[in-house]
């Protein structure tokens, strides 16, 4: 395989810049401290792991930029509560949906950037051979994640009681866990659609 299309130093500090000051903004007076430290983690977490692993694994520049998008999304819905956020709230009243939708955004995202992840993970390590099974395994990496997920969400609930609502996002809707497991589950399915082609080429040195 040659060289990836890694992003240029430039490219790097305009992620930064991008990162820091949407972070900066998502922590000042948000909602709830708790509730945003609890949301906004991954993405912190994300970006030590990034750091840590870029000289000796940099991803291509697609992959960064997912990634991005991701960490943008889980700091909007720290700031304001994944339930409460003013854009869908007016999609909300304007389409007379019955509850804010942000939070399944959040979980397409969380389908969608993790494939993208594991399938450019998967190819350059080389792990496996053939089409039907790398797609098969990043979708199973993808359940897996999302049900992993509920899980922290379940155990933030038990330890902190009422003090998690905000954090679950169910808003009395009873089959929310697994509707947002089912939209993880779409979102990995599209970005298997929509990003592999543009993938393959950063992986073979194309732009």
């Amino acid at each position: 395989m040659q060289r990836p299309a890694y992003p240029h130093k430039r490219e790097i500090a305009l992620w930064l810049g991008i990162y820091t000051l949407v972070l900066l903004w998502s922590a000042i007076a948000p909602k709830d401290r708790f509730i945003w430290f609890l949301e906004v983690a991954p993405a912190l977490i994300g970006l030590v792991i990034l750091a840590a692993t870029y000289r000796a694994f940099p991803f291509t520049r697609l992959t960064y930029w997912l990634i991005l998008i991701h960490c943008i999304i889980l700091m909007v819905g720290g700031h304001y509560t994944y339930a409460e956020v003013p854009l869908f709230d007016w999609i909300r009243e304007a389409f007379g949906q019955q509850r804010n939708n942000y939070d399944k955004v959040g979980h397409l995202a969380q389908g969608f950037i993790p494939a993208a992840i594991a399938r450019e993970l998967l190819l350059r390590l080389e792990i496996i051979q053939g089409k039907a099974w790398l797609n098969f395994l990043v979708i199973c990496f993808v359940l897996a994640l999302s049900a992993f997920y509920e899980m922290i969400e379940w155990w933030v609930a038990v330890a902190n009681g009422d003090g998690a609502a905000a954090f679950l996002a169910t808003q009395g809707y009873v089959w929310d866990t697994q509707s947002d497991m089912f939209m993880a589950l779409i979102g990995g399915a599209a970005a298997l659609i929509i990003v592999a082609p543009w993938q393959d080429r950063q992986l073979s040195g194309h732009s």
